[in-house]
């Protein structure tokens, strides 16, 4: 009997449904073109005047124009089946739903954060510049800046996991974590076996996974196997086998936070690849960032906004998890922390814009870390004019591909930005991961965000910037240390490369936004 429920427990698991029923979803559609085929006149005049209709939509919305290009030409190039994609799945931004019933807890964590006022101004003194970058972050993400605040940078998984068990241990009273993916193996079961001891010692232990991140990684319901255990868990925007625009938006953060004193975020997410534990996509190279300190209480306020929302809980105060300046302990960092956050539900490309800030003001160089090169006209204008005036702008990206068709895409932005001065150089070991920027020796970002348009417009993201704090020297060094592994493509590699692979590239491009 065993041995005919294991064949049966993988045809029924939820990963094979959630296949099964998108894909009799686009059967449908298919057979649905294919039956309106044969009234070819009438469906096509039809569904070219509501092509016509919804390419009006989409031009006269608020999203990205490259975005806007994109589905044009879906639709132009399949009239019927683009349509019906479309509306299924061509809202860049978040469903309204979502965004009525979240909005109320990110407004209530602006509140919840309050602005000493003595470091912003510390700050404006320090460089006007800068301090300006810092002003956007707190307007428009409700963002506080911090100074007392140390940052450790951890150049790869294996000293992140290490960093990450030693700070564990400490634990008093609370451990909160919030990921795309977990991943059973090594890495997690290590982790969990402590948050299991943490919890019956009376620490509050509490997890958030996303559902699309974990699907092929965590079995079905294991978010009731980890409350067996005494862990709270949530599981955000949980996966069902229908087209929907919420599939589009998920949570890409990778957050940790102990005590609300320190906490974690980067590239690495609690998978054995991310410590190299087993190979995928050759050698794994990413990274993380620690801070300690005031600034770590933004991170409570992330996690504990996306708990409420997904606990359905009403918003409520939150001075308890919270260690104010005033009362909290001396960390002795020198520089500025700003923790923050990139939300869907904002219509405002925060994490583009700070990338964008970093290099236009960049007078020695910028140095770029980042798995995808998706970039839209805007990014790609911005680091070729700081090429041209002189910045040295050097961009490390993957030689092994996790997606080929992104890289296919990544690859495409090669011959302009090489032509136009822009240093690419690839990771010849493996997949690079990592997410991070790096300028003039003053000022770095370390967090989750791609370079590519489901970072800026789609996922709930978050990253650290940091201004002349401990850490970013290490960010440069690691840089420097990662370009020894490295092979530089330059402007006639571009130019050798046969017609029908440009071809390729160029077609995949255009459809670049919708990946």
């Amino acid at each position: 009997m065993s041995n005919l429920k294991r064949p049966a427990k993988k045809l029924f698991n939820r990963t094979a449904v959630c296949v099964f029923g998108i894909a009799v979803q686009m059967g449908y559609f298919a057979s649905l073109c294919l039956g309106l085929g044969f009234c070819y006149n009438a469906s096509f005049l039809i569904f070219q005047a509501i092509g016509v209709v919804v390419s009006m939509l989409i031009v006269n919305s608020d999203i990205n124009p490259s975005y806007k290009i994109a589905w044009i030409l879906v639709i132009m190039a399949f009239p019927i089946f683009g349509v019906m994609f479309c509306i299924f799945l061509g809202n860049s931004s978040s469903n309204n739903k979502l965004r009525k019933k979240l909005s109320p807890y990110i407004e209530n964590e602006r509140f919840a954060l309050s602005q000493n006022e003595k470091i912003l101004k510390k700050l404006e003194e320090t460089e006007l510049s800068v301090s300006r970058q810092a002003e956007y972050l707190t307007k428009i993400g409700g963002c506080a800046v911090y100074d007392n605040t140390k940052s450790v940078f951890l150049p790869n998984g294996e000293d992140k996991f290490a960093a990450l068990l030693k700070e564990l241990e400490n634990a008093h009273l609370f451990i909160y974590l919030e990921y795309f993916i977990i991943a059973e193996g090594k890495m997690w079961n290590t982790i969990l076996e402590i948050l299991e001891r943490k919890a019956s010692e009376g620490v509050d232990v509490r997890v958030i996974y996303d559902d699309i991140g974990c699907l092929l990684t965590l079995p079905d319901k294991y978010n009731t196997m980890l409350e067996s255990k005494g862990i709270k868990c949530r599981v955000f925007n949980k996966f069902k086998p229908f087209l929907s625009k919420k599939m589009n938006n998920r949570d890409h953060r990778k957050i940790f936070i102990i005590d609300g004193k320190t906490a974690f975020t980067g590239g690495i997410n609690l998978a054995d690849e991310y410590i190299n534990e087993i190979e995928k996509h050759g050698h794994w190279k990413d990274s993380a960032v620690m801070i300690k300190g005031d600034a770590a209480q933004s991170f409570t306020m992330m996690f504990l906004t996306m708990w409420n929302y997904l606990s359905g809980e009403k918003p409520t105060e939150y001075p308890s998890y919270l260690q104010f300046n005033e009362n909290s302990d001396y960390y002795g960092s020198n520089g500025f922390v700003i923790p923050f956050t990139d939300s869907p539900l904002d219509d405002e490309p925060v994490g583009e814009n700070v990338y964008l800030n970093i290099i236009n003001n960049a007078q020695k160089y910028v140095y770029i870390t980042t798995p995808y090169l998706v970039i839209d006209n805007e990014m790609q204008n911005a680091l070729t004019l700081a090429a041209k005036s002189g910045v040295d702008v050097r961009i490390i990206t993957p030689h092994i591909p996790d997606k080929w068709y992104v890289h296919s895409v990544t690859k495409a932005h090669y011959k302009r930005l090489t032509g136009l001065g822009v240093k690419i150089y690839e990771y010849i070991p493996g997949f690079i991961h990592s997410k991070t920027f790096v300028s003039d020796d003053t000022t770095a970002v370390v967090g989750t965000i791609n370079l590519d348009y489901r970072s800026f417009y789609l996922h709930f993201e978050c990253a650290v910037w940091l201004y002349k704090a401990d850490c970013i020297s290490n960010i440069k060094e690691d840089f420097l240390k990662t370009l020894d592994e490295c092979e530089e493509v330059t402007y006639d590699d571009c130019l050798s490369v046969n017609f029908f692979v440009r071809l390729l590239r160029a077609v995949l491009k255009l459809f670049s936004p919708l990946m």
